[in-house]
């Protein structure tokens, strides 16, 4: 099965649903609406629900999977001011509000997404359950990345997939095979929707001071060749020792964007760190 036939199987079994909050109107994509224990899953930068397109028809298996399109990115709208991670903490309050009523649930944040729901937590602790971070930057410890590249007005179709080549093997994928086409296509349609392009904080150590605020258990699943974090994997369960952590995963062979590259090894993991009660 190829990606677009991934997508394709994802969103015929989805819901799609527009939520208008005070925060302008969000796009939320639900799989087994009716199950217990909802998981909310936030994508990373330049990104949309389907950064986790390989893992929302599994994990919807047991649970009922609520996949974000960031406010200012996919089909969601920019709130007004907002520029980065930290602005979003309070848009994303209020989905959660109007979606649960105020009830706690499992939040699981891939890089970007790590930075909203690390905020999230600490200004709003009371709707997080258990949170996953999935290699988050925001520990003082991201890589800067030299070989990212920018483009330029009036480059070619073609010109621009070279772009994003080169750009998803600089910080997100480890092995090159997983580079397609359709995943090219897919990452240009992203692209082109990021309206949120501030990523300051993703270069700070926020997070070191924000964990003391969390109340809820936190477990970490990263890649072993994350590009953020070569050579210094090994500093981050120190690093989240003000926390609650709970466990800490490293899966093999396996970039930044772990979820997509390991999907099944992740899923497994994911699974294994927010069991049902």
């Amino acid at each position: 099965m190829n990606l677009n036939q991934e997508l394709e199987r994802a969103l015929g079994q989805a819901q799609r649903i527009e939520l208008q909050t005070d925060a302008g109107s969000q796009v939320w994509h639900v799989w087994n609406e009716a199950a217990d224990n909802p998981l909310v899953l936030l994508h990373g930068g330049s990104g949309s629900w389907n950064h986790w397109v390989r893992n929302v028809l599994p994990l919807s298996q047991t649970r009922a999977v609520w996949a974000l399109d960031t406010p200012g990115l996919g089909d969601s709208a920019l709130p007004q001011g907002a520029e980065d991670a930290d602005d979003l903490a309070h848009p994303l309050a209020l989905g959660l509000q109007a979606l649960f009523q105020g009830k706690a649930v499992d939040v699981v944040g891939f890089s970007f997404g790590g930075l909203m729901s690390g905020f999230l937590a600490a200004q709003q602790p009371a709707l997080i359950q258990r949170m996953v971070l999935v290699g988050v930057p925001g520990l003082g410890l991201s890589n800067n990345i030299p070989n990212m590249r920018g483009f330029k007005v009036g480059m070619t179709s073609e010109e621009r997939m070279a772009v994003h080549r080169n750009n998803l093997l600089a910080i997100m994928i480890h092995d090159e095979d997983n580079i397609t086409p359709d995943l090219l296509a897919m990452q240009e349609h992203n692209v082109l929707r990021d309206r949120l392009r501030r990523r300051r904080i993703a270069r700070s150590d926020v997070l070191l001071a924000l964990q003391k605020d969390w109340r809820c258990p936190v477990s970490g699943i990263w890649g072993e060749q994350d590009a953020l974090y070569q050579g210094s994997l090994h500093l981050l369960p120190d690093l989240l020792s003000a926390c609650d952590l709970q466990q800490f995963h490293v899966i093999q062979n396996a970039g930044h964007w772990v979820q997509f590259e390991a999907a099944h090894t992740f899923n497994e993991t994911l699974l294994q760190c927010l069991p049902l009660a």
